[in-house]
């Protein structure tokens, strides 16, 4: 166990090393540096918390008499509080989080903003929960390459995040829910960039419900010069077809200027987080599988004979070995298709009569009852899907600003997330 350990820390240390030459050819402050030599120009080490809010030397823990008299920050429904401001260049090295209550509430309605050199729009604008890897409002105790939660209470990130002129980090509460957020914000300033850093952003989109024979979209098109760094994801079932393996739809990266088809094309969703034939909970350090609802696992419960899987699962994968670069534009998707047995489909439809299955292959092809009882019942096919997926992405590039459209509202983020909902179908025109 101690060399498993060992070696996991290895990893991660090399994984930081490499993030490290994201943002940086060759510097003498950069992550890339030996962890025993000094800089060669003063490096300021500055932590923002609500014990020093303004990172100011000699200046931490003087509330109380010095006896921990300011451990967190009242964040009433409806307002901002801006964490961390700084002038001039440096590094946001790790961020750590924690909530007095871990809500549907605050962990999609807690809003997460980073600006970069005075920029007026956020690179970075996602639900909190999600931008720390926390799938459908609850939390899951996971450790991979850059976000973990030892225990299911907390939020790290461990993102480097160059800045050359300054940096902002403010979250919101947009719900109606107050709370108290203990955080540190682990920062290097002085640090001597070179002037093509790239700088690190973070969009967020749901789909609640997909529309039929349409792909998801993980990240819109993107103009500009970097590197995707991965994504995290997530899907809640339509009940009727939760005992259809809802993971066989394919990862594809569109690059510098592909439009029907894209240069990159993964083979399954349980294949792009290093899997195979269906997804357990694993929490591995580019990839994982670490959330699962209690309505059911891989392995399926069975009502009455029929496997169910789990109703609700949140993933990711990192780019971190196998980076992902594009030069001019990037556009990425994944298909929202499953795959079963003849015998399954048919039970889909007892379900719900009114449910329209449609095969895969050419548009507009619908699977009948009297078709399907014509063949052999274990033997399947894949099949269209329509079920409710979001997903968060991780990217640097060339300039501090992207082209996306504002964080969707507080009630699109929260829908349906504390009880159970059918999405409705939705069908592209023909």
């Amino acid at each position: 166990m101690e060399k498993i350990k060992l070696l996991h820390i290895t990893l991660l240390l090399l994984a930081i090393v490499l993030a490290g030459i994201v943002f940086t050819k060759k510097s003498e402050n950069s992550l890339i540096d030996l962890v025993y030599q000094m800089p060669g120009n003063k490096i300021a080490t500055r932590w923002y918390t609500s014990e020093n809010k303004e990172a100011e030397k000699g200046a931490g823990g003087q509330a109380n008499f010095g006896r921990k008299g300011s451990p967190n920050v009242y964040i009433p429904g409806g307002s901002t509080v801006v964490l961390a401001d700084i002038e001039g260049s440096g590094t946001i090295r790790r961020i750590w989080f924690v909530l007095d209550k871990n809500s549907v509430k605050a962990l999609r309605g807690f809003r997460i903003q980073m600006f970069w050199d005075g920029e007026e729009k956020p690179a970075v604008d996602a639900p909190l929960g999600d931008f720390f890897c926390q799938s459908h409002g609850a939390m899951s105790a996971f450790e991979n390459i850059y976000f973990s939660s030892p225990e299911a209470r907390s939020f790290n990130c461990f993102i480097p995040m160059p800045f050359k002129k300054g940096a902002k980090i403010q979250v919101i509460n947009e719900s109606d829910e107050p709370n108290f957020l203990f955080y540190e914000i682990n920062t290097t300033q002085g640090d001597k960039h070179e002037n093509d850093i790239l700088y690190f952003h973070t969009s967020w989109r749901r789909e609640n419900p997909t529309t039929m024979r349409q792909d998801f979209t993980i990240l819109p098109e993107i103009k500009g010069k970097g590197r995707f760094l991965g994504c995290h994801l997530g899907v809640i079932q339509n009940p009727a077809t939760n005992h259809i393996w809802w993971g066989e739809g394919e990862y594809k990266v569109y690059l510098d200027g592909d439009t029907s088809y894209p240069t990159l094309c993964g083979t399954g969703t349980e294949d792009l987080v290093g899997s195979g034939y269906g997804q357990g909970k694993y929490d591995h350090l580019y990839q994982g599988n670490h959330y699962l609802s209690e309505e059911g696992a891989i392995e399926g419960i069975k009502p009455g004979g029929v496997v169910v899987f789990a109703d609700r699962q949140g993933y990711y994968r990192f780019h971190v070995p196998d980076p992902l670069y594009f030069y001019h534009d990037i556009h990425i998707d994944i298909q929202v298709m499953g795959g079963s047995t003849y015998d399954t489909f048919i039970q889909a439809m007892d379900k719900d009569p009114n449910l329209k299955l449609m095969k895969t292959g050419e548009p507009g092809h619908y699977w009948t009852r009297e078709e399907l009882e014509k063949l052999d019942p274990k033997i399947g096919s894949t099949v269209e899907r329509v079920d409710d997926h979001f997903a968060t992405a991780y990217w640097y590039m060339n300039s501090p600003t992207n082209n996306l459209p504002q964080l969707a509202p507080y009630e699109k983020r929260v829908e349906g997330l504390e009880k159970e909902t059918i999405p409705q179908q939705k069908t592209l025109k023909e």
